[in-house]
């Protein structure tokens, strides 16, 4: 299942509250745009600010409304290990196919440390665990050694690498062999990063481009590169302005523009500044989105 685009879904918000309508017909949007697997609760869906509950409700109505048709990969990280491990529990009872668990955040733990959270939360559970690396927003990197370490984990099985190093990936591929699927973190890296032998990418731009961001991944699983580059480089503009402001202030202005849900965030995320939502609105445009 880690393979090809998969979503980084927003979870979108009304009056304070989840819109849970809003959130069914996104991933409807997802499905019949050809994406291949949907992480709900991660950074993009805004997952540190969402309650338990209301984390915990998001992962059950994404596994419900996808039955079965592409893998859910619950985001159930957190810094605190315990509690990543309820959610991650809870993940699997509902449903869910499989976990995806960034690294503590600000705790700044050693790399052991970090072997050992991962281990703890990937033991207590039987479904899969993609390590979510992140150093921009965590303030730690996992090194190389520890992904190969954690090969030893018997359900740690894929690493979301969003270092923007493309070094990094090479030495975690070389170190973990064919032990772990290598998804891409960074829109703009998954050719990249495919070509030195990542399986897909778990992606902020899918949200608004489905079908293009599959079909580069498909065209360069097929060996057509012409075709991966072409669609890499038609979306390179879009997804610049979808990194103008931290992730997910444009995604989900632009899914609001879009008319698919409105543009709310939670503080301390805000809106965007008008310079900027002028510039990713002319970005949209120019796509032929809106």
């Amino acid at each position: 299942m880690f393979k090809g685009s998969i979503v980084a879904l927003v979870t979108p918000f009304r009056d304070g509250q989840v819109d849970e309508k809003a959130l069914g017909e996104l991933i409807e949007f997802q499905i019949q745009n050809g994406t291949q697997g949907i992480v709900p609760c991660g950074t993009t869906g805004e997952s540190a600010t969402l309650s338990h509950d209301e984390h915990n409700r998001v992962v059950e109505k994404t596994v419900k409304t996808a039955r079965g048709r592409v893998p859910v990969i619950a985001g159930t990280g957190s810094n605190n290990t315990e509690e990543a491990v309820t959610l991650t529990r809870h993940a699997q009872a509902v449903g869910a196919n499989a976990a995806l668990i960034i690294s503590p955040y600000y705790n700044k733990p050693t790399q052991e440390g970090l072997f050992q959270h991962f281990s703890k939360v990937a033991q207590a559970v039987d479904i899969p665990v993609v390590v979510y690396n992140i150093p921009g927003r965590t303030g730690v990197n996992i090194a190389p050694e520890t992904f190969g370490r954690l090969t030893q984990v018997r359900n740690i099985v894929g690493i979301k690498e969003s270092s923007g190093s493309l070094q990094q990936v090479s030495d975690i591929i070389r170190q973990c062999g064919e032990h772990m699927a290598i998804l891409s973190g960074d829109d703009m890296l998954t050719l990249p990063i495919l070509a030195l032998g990542g399986t897909g990418v778990i992606s902020v731009a899918a949200n608004i481009i489905p079908r293009d961001m599959a079909e580069m991944v498909q065209a360069f699983e097929k060996g057509d590169l012409a075709l991966a580059r072409r669609l890499h480089f038609q979306m390179s503009a879009l997804v610049d302005a979808l990194f103008i402001e931290t992730n997910p202030l444009p995604v989900k202005t632009a899914l609001g523009m879009m008319g698919f849900c409105t543009e709310e965030m939670r503080l301390p995320m805000c809106p965007m500044s008008e310079s900027h939502r002028e510039q990713l609105s002319r970005a949209l445009k120019a796509y032929g989105i809106i």
